[in-house]
């Protein structure tokens, strides 16, 4: 009778083994996927603050343009003041 409990208990404690086993596994698959999906979304993020891109947005859909020398204003700061 004990051995017999001590093999259900081996059995149980293997199966329990064996299924973290493949808990780790797709945590780690899990991991992996998300952090492809980081790195393309950086990349993503990183082109669209370009400043090409930017720029191409304010002219062509927003219709805005570089000010002429005559809407310019310099400001300049002393320190001290």
């Amino acid at each position: 009778m004990v051995l017999t409990a001590e093999l259900f208990y081996y059995t149980w404690c293997r199966v329990q083994c064996i299924h973290t086993g493949y808990l780790i596994n797709m945590a780690t698959a899990t991991h992996q996927d998300l952090k492809a999906q980081q790195n393309q979304l950086k990349i993503e993020i990183s082109h669209l603050k370009s400043p090409e891109r930017i720029a191409r947005i304010a002219k062509d859909k927003l219709g805005l343009a570089m000010p002429s020398l005559d809407q310019t204003i310099v400001i300049s700061y002393q320190k001290g003041l």
